[in-house]
């Protein structure tokens, strides 16, 4: 039986003017799913991102839950999304920001 733990991934980013501030969780989806919509497959590694605008950055947490084996690939491929910096989503406005930091953050008792 596989044993499933909820963690959260946290970054600060600075987003070029004219972004969409879901950009970045939808990169991070794309990251984690192959794609914007699971289709008839349940998601790998069930998550959910937020974004809010914090004056010129936004911060940007990923609350995901996977095995403990999954964990550093799960992080890994969120890392990667976010240090790519980009994301032409599917209205085909082009969104970019730079990753200012990014890293592991503790899970609050609400998303747990």
């Amino acid at each position: 039986m596989r044993v499933e733990e909820t963690y959260a991934h946290a970054a600060t980013l600075r987003m070029e003017p004219g972004s969409d501030l879901r950009a970045p969780g939808g990169a991070v989806t794309v990251a984690l799913c192959g794609s914007w919509s699971h289709g008839d497959q349940p998601c790998m590694w069930p998550h959910h991102t937020v974004v809010e605008e914090d004056g010129s950055e936004a911060a940007v947490r990923t609350v995901f839950r996977s095995g403990q084996d999954d964990e550093a690939e799960v992080r890994r491929r969120i890392e990667q999304a976010l240090r790519d910096g980009r994301l032409v989503g599917p209205d085909g406005r082009d969104s970019r920001w730079v990753t200012l930091a990014s890293g592991p953050a503790e899970p609050r008792d609400d998303e747990l």
